[in-house]
């Protein structure tokens, strides 16, 4: 749905965006995450035609008709209310479109009683929904959504992450965030950029399973000193970690090094193990790693 090649942006001697290729899956979610300065709405603004790019660059598999975009604070008129912003999306993307959808899409955005409601006093969070209400309301078949959950509080991000799920196949979603457990939810491929570089793109699969460094949970009843100093002589261990009163991190070679050698070495040394266990791997440890 999207290619980028060579893409840079430059303001005066400041480089946003650093030779960025970018590939979009077509019909997946994209999820694009970064330290706040990375570059993340600098790019998703090229995307959308908002700003030109300096070098490189850009193609889009759909028609502008059929794109929606929503930046990460949306603001509305304020004498109109809720449901005449989102019949006003309506209209000017797909005027024939059938006029219950605006009802739809502000029940799906939590709007559904507030509707009526003139949008000057709504809170950023209620903002931030009816952006997303207006934003899907001409059914595009490409989303680019800028922090859409950002100002939501527990019960409005886990209808935004919903939404999104639902519109998998239906459409392209690209959307950026600084909430990894929401991109790692709903995403298929993930891209990290950090200082204007994409650092990582690809299945989000593929980055959990081969970007981190693997790690144990191990739990005794020994000195965990004791048996932490005993392992890092071994060699598939490449650090370990205290956590008093009895918790050692084992970070190790890989998985399979360790699930041979973990157990015979704690028999060996007779040392009285509580638990141990491999860590699940998230999408902030990959992230930490790849931009610290």
């Amino acid at each position: 749905m999207i290619e980028t090649r060579g893409l840079v942006k430059r303001y005066g001697s400041n480089i946003a965006l650093d030779r960025v290729d970018l590939d979009v899956p077509d019909g997946g979610v994209y999820g694009l995450v970064g330290p706040n300065g990375a570059g993340k709405t600098t790019l998703l603004a090229l995307l959308s035609g908002l700003r030109k790019p300096t070098e490189g660059t850009i193609a889009v598999g759909a028609d502008a008709s059929k794109i929606a975009v929503l930046p990460d604070t949306p603001r509305f008129d304020p004498w109109l209310t809720a449901r005449e912003v989102v019949e006003l999306a309506r209209h000017l993307t797909t005027s024939g479109g059938k006029p219950d959808r605006v009802e739809e899409v502000l029940n799906e955005a939590g709007l559904g009683h507030d509707a009526d409601r003139r949008v000057g006093g709504f809170s950023r969070g209620m903002l931030q929904r009816l952006g997303i209400a207006a934003t899907v309301v001409g059914d595009p078949e490409l989303l680019m959504l800028d922090e859409p959950s950002s100002a939501l509080d527990p019960m409005g991000r886990r209808e935004v992450l919903d939404l999104v799920s639902r519109l998998r196949g239906q459409a392209t979603v690209l959307f950026s965030s600084h909430i990894l457990g929401d991109v790692q939810e709903v995403s298929d491929t993930v891209g990290i950029l950090n200082r204007g570089r994409l650092l990582y793109q690809g299945p989000i699969h593929d980055l959990l399973v081969g970007q981190a460094t693997p790690v144990y949970t191990l739990r005794v009843r020994a000195d965990p000193v004791a048996v932490g100093e005993a392992l890092r002589g071994e060699p598939w261990v490449t650090g370990v970690k205290m956590t008093p009163p009895d918790t050692l991190r084992i970070s190790v070679t890989g998985m399979k090094s360790a699930e041979q050698a973990l157990a015979p070495f704690l028999a060996a040394a007779r040392v009285p193990v509580i638990s141990f266990a491999p860590e699940d791997v998230d999408l902030e440890q990959v992230f930490l790693e790849l931009t610290t």
